[in-house]
């Protein structure tokens, strides 16, 4: 089977990379904006034309678009996760490969849910910030192409090679911080949220399912089971062997801030995290997961246990 992989170099591409290089019966192919990318090409600005080409030329069988972005202003994540997104699915109408798509995309699609209920993949989608609308845009996109495709809507990944702008990535950087001044005590904020935290590996398990399946529509990846932040904070603290006291802040009301976590201080340098969690999908999230099961035979392994492990291992190695 050959694959045409979008966005290998980027955090859940990787992985997704990793996985499929390990199938003898896969011939992968990158496509990127990168020089380590087979073909570079960037979708955001690139044309649906020059893209059939290139399909025409590899003929792949399956297509998989992990790439995207998740920080910037409206207009960048609309270039990168919706734009983007049309480009591929127009090349795919145009090209003769006849090729599947899998296309990644994200819990925010949802928005806001009731806490203590699980989402399945007929609730209404109602994103509650713009990377959510435009990653449900591309969904809109792939799902009315008329294509062979699928859409892995994956909640928050989670596991080694997490951003450390990500909201347990800037936990970890914070443990660090204070372990390292030796602080006995870690003031956190914005830590009453819970969400959906899935492996990033799991993800890769399910990209590879879906690629050999013939599920189509919208499919749920996460665990679920909905975290707290502040428990999730108290695994790491376990993981990382911290034996200080973890005090939660309270985060007025107000713009999103950037910051997790700081070590004891003043008070008057405090930059609380981000309140609510900057997804746009409020204080609950839990994903249900039951047609990822039965569609494509998949299940979660790796626990938020291993995961944080990871992430703790990879932050304690920063200088």
């Amino acid at each position: 089977m050959r694959v045409l992989l979008i966005g290998a170099n980027g955090y859940i591409g990787r992985f997704v990379a990793d996985r499929l290089l390990a199938d003898p019966a896969v011939q992968l192919t990158a496509l990127g904006r990168g020089d380590d990318a087979d073909v570079r090409f960037d979708l955001a600005t690139g044309s649906p034309g020059a893209l059939t080409r290139f399909l025409d030329a590899v003929h792949p069988g399956v297509v998989v678009n992990c790439a995207g972005a998740t920080r910037g202003g409206a207009r960048d994540l609309t270039r990168h996760n919706t734009v983007a997104v049309a480009t591929v699915c127009e090349a795919l109408r145009r090209s003769g490969c006849g090729a599947r798509l899998v296309q990644i995309g994200c819990g925010s699609e949802y928005g806001p849910s009731q806490p203590g209920s699980s989402t399945a993949e007929d609730a209404v989608p109602r994103p509650g910030g713009p990377y959510g609308v435009s990653k449900l845009a591309a969904t809109e996109l792939v799902l009315g192409s008329g294509l062979d495709a699928v859409v892995l809507r994956v909640f928050s990944p989670a596991g080694p090679g997490t951003p450390a702008g990500s909201p347990l990535g800037r936990l970890a950087e914070a443990m660090r911080r204070a372990m390292q001044a030796g602080d006995g005590e870690l003031k956190l904020a914005g830590l009453g949220v819970q969400r959906d935290f899935v492996d990033v590996r799991d993800v890769a398990r399910a990209v590879h399912a879906a690629s050999l399946s013939a599920a189509q529509g919208v499919i749920n990846i996460g665990s679920g089971r909905a975290v707290r932040l502040r428990d999730a904070a108290t695994v790491l603290a376990r993981v990382a062997g911290y034996g200080g006291a973890l005090n939660e802040l309270d985060a007025p009301p107000g713009p999103l801030r950037g910051q997790i976590g700081h070590p004891r201080g003043d008070l008057d340098h405090v930059v609380p995290v981000a309140y609510p969690y900057p997804d746009g999908c409020g204080s609950w999230q839990q994903a249900d997961v039951r047609t990822a099961r039965d569609r494509l035979g998949w299940r979660p392994r790796i626990n938020l246990e291993e995961s944080l492990a990871d992430i703790w291992m990879e932050a304690a190695c920063r200088i």
